[in-house]
């Protein structure tokens, strides 16, 4: 009998859990997910019949290498039923982006794609940008590629259609027109220079557009500006000749363009060197919104680029609406299944196409350039980065090339506003989903030494509790932390009171001027050191803090920007923003507010008898006797 300790033994483990699941498993379609001794999921999969499909993982000799590692990893099974095959790719494809399994093709994108907005609920629609969740009294329009994106097309509608971009708080307020009706991007129905009904015109000719109606647009404007001309009503006509103009340099500001095809996204593969890039091109309207690369991670072996794609589609529309047709760079393993599955999920038809010839086939080619392109950028870029972290290795006398720094820097103003940060650098640069922010709480303000000391408390106490064995990634392979030997001192101790004095710490000092370049490295065991100002690593090391320090700075501006927005009518039971709002405007102030008599509460818009009582028993009587 095989010793549970080698590889024979732990594949027979494995297949030995996936035979005794097998009679229980049903023959119905569903998903099914692989976990390991932790409870931790393997591998996400979906079946047209979950037994059957699980029965082809114990014949492991026919199963590439990447499968048998999961197989030999295995100890529990998992099965959720769907009505129908399609509905198991959708939940496969949300289980895979949520759970991120090892052994799966896994979209690592954390962003939220932003929309354009058109408010229907204000008689003066306003157009805006738009990220989350919709609500209702709006129209959408999008997904755009990036904010870059939204911004040009909210640029041009306001140059083509006019329309208004400012908060409804704005406008209720303004007196005159702002410089946007200057430089002819506005027409000002906040002060009256353009009724409701041509501004609601305005505002369906700007959905038209959006919609792909640009040529009929074009048409009745360039109607329009002859009549107007032919009226001698020059000054209209030169408006119009102006919205025109700008139309003009929309359509042709585009680099590719899918000119009578509606709505389509472009979806192009490139792997190399065992990694894969996926540019999506998004057109709505037949007009470009933008593209985005996405990179993905799997096995460097044993999967081929149709593999790659077929999976990526369903996590790219787990939270995407899917437009009428997607344009491929390769075919896709089952195909029909997938394009039922996003037909559920939009509700209408999707075709998966991929052309061969004429502009359909032009637009994916270019496509396909621009991920291989994109790819190519990012080998690059970790070759060097990985040439970097080499060289902090050396520097710090590591066992290994580390593959997480953690920087920590604090900041404060008078001992206010209190935060500590954590930023991370890796092989593939920064790692910003693995930033953390520290509210300080405990520490004295004003004690540098003490807010480090809470925040490396924080963070890997929980570490701690979460992962006491430490066999889980998120554990640092070096520290880092802007300051002096006051600050190494105060997280030596730290680390030394939670066990985890092997993790290197560093901190980094500016020189007696505070000037770049003349950084003191401090590490415990070695006199302080310096660097040649134009030492590679420095200008690595200069980067990590710096970035440590911006990502500090703004939690601290945005927590103290909060504080200054906070008024003690806060804390006052049943007065809510819009209370608040007209209670501040009525006696200028919340110190106004406070000295006022019940009679005089009770004379501000808003407030009736039973809430000015309310509040005049709150500053006078103090908020536990209020009634």
């Amino acid at each position: 009998m095989e010793s549970a300790d080698s590889p024979e033994g732990v594949q027979q483990s494995g297949l030995a859990v996936l035979e005794a699941a097998l009679p229980n498993l049903p023959l119905s379609p569903g998903v099914y997910r692989m976990l390991d001794a932790k409870g931790d999921v393997l591998y996400v999969g979906k079946a047209r019949a979950i037994r059957k499909r699980v029965t082809s993982y114990t014949q492991v000799s026919r199963l590439p290498e990447r499968l048998r590692r999961m197989v030999h990893e295995t100890r529990r099974v998992e099965v959720i039923t769907t009505a129908s095959e399609a509905e198991a790719l959708l939940l496969e494809a949300n289980l895979i982006k949520r759970l991120r399994p090892r052994y799966n093709i896994v979209l690592r994108d954390d962003k939220s794609y932003p929309w354009l907005m058109v408010t229907d609920d204000h008689p003066f629609p306003q157009i805006a940008k738009h990220r989350g969740e919709r609500r209702k009294g709006a129209s959408y329009y999008g997904p755009f590629a990036s904010v870059w994106a939204v911004n040009q097309t909210i640029t041009a509608l306001q140059r083509v259609f006019l329309l208004r971009t400012c908060r409804d708080t704005v406008f209720d307020t303004r007196d005159r027109p702002c410089l946007l009706h200057q430089i002819k991007r506005c027409a000002a129905p906040c002060v009256e220079r353009i009724d409701a009904a041509d501004y609601g015109a305005l505002v369906a000719e700007a959905k038209q557009f959006l919609e792909g109606e640009t040529p009929s647009i074009q048409k009745r404007l360039a109607a329009e500006m002859e009549a107007a001309a032919e009226r001698l009503e020059f000054e209209r006509a030169a408006s119009l000749r102006d919205r025109i103009r700008g139309l003009t340099h929309v359509q042709g500001s585009s680099r590719i363009n899918l000119d009578g095809m509606g709505d389509a996204d472009v979806v192009a593969l490139h792997m190399a060197a065992g990694q894969s890039c996926v540019q999506v091109f998004f057109f709505r309207g037949g007009r470009n919104n933008g593209n985005r690369p996405y990179f993905l991670t799997h096995s460097k072996s044993d999967i081929t680029p149709e593999e790659v794609l077929g999976s990526f589609l369903g996590q790219l529309y787990d939270d995407l609406p899917p437009p009428p047709l997607v344009l491929l760079s390769h075919e896709v393993p089952d195909a029909p299944l997938i394009a039922e599955a996003l037909a559920i999920k939009a509700n209408r038809k999707v075709e998966l196409h991929r052309p061969q010839r004429g502009e359909k086939r032009d637009v994916v080619l270019h496509a396909e350039t621009n991920a291989r392109e994109a790819l190519e950028r990012r080998l690059a870029e970790s070759t060097a980065q990985g040439q970097l972290l080499e060289g902090v290795q050396r520097l710090f006398d590591l066992a290994e090339r580390p593959e997480r720094i953690e920087v920590y820097d604090n900041s404060h103003i008078m001992g206010t506003n209190a935060y500590g940060a954590m930023i991370v650098g890796g092989p593939s640069g920064f790692m910003k989903s693995a930033y953390r922010k520290f509210s300080i709480k405990e520490a004295k303000p004003g004690d540098d030494f003490a807010m480090m000391r809470e925040v490396l408390e924080r963070r890997f106490g929980r570490a701690l509790k979460e992962d006491p064995a430490r066999t889980e990634d998120g554990w640092p392979d070096l520290v880092v932390i802007d300051g002096g030997q006051g600050q190494l001192s105060a997280a030596t101790a730290v680390m030394a009171e939670l066990g985890l004095e092997d993790i290197p710490l560093v901190a980094i000092a500016k020189g007696v001027d505070r000037d770049a370049g003349r950084e003191w490295f401090h590490m415990a065991g070695r006199e302080p050191f310096q660097l040649p100002p134009r030492d590679p690593v420095l200008y690595y090391l200069q980067r990590l803090r710096d970035e440590a320090h911006r990502f500090v700075i703004g939690t601290h501006r945005a927590g103290r920007a909060k504080s200054l927005t906070k008024s003690e009518l806060d804390d006052v039971p049943g007065v809510g923003p819009k209370v608040k709002r007209e209670l501040l405007n009525h006696f200028g102030s919340a110190r106004g507010v406070r000295q006022a008599s019940e009679a005089d509460l009770g004379n501000c818009p808003g407030v009736g008898p039973s809430l000015a009582r309310r509040i005049y028993q709150h500053f006078h009587l103090g908020a536990g006797q209020a009634t």
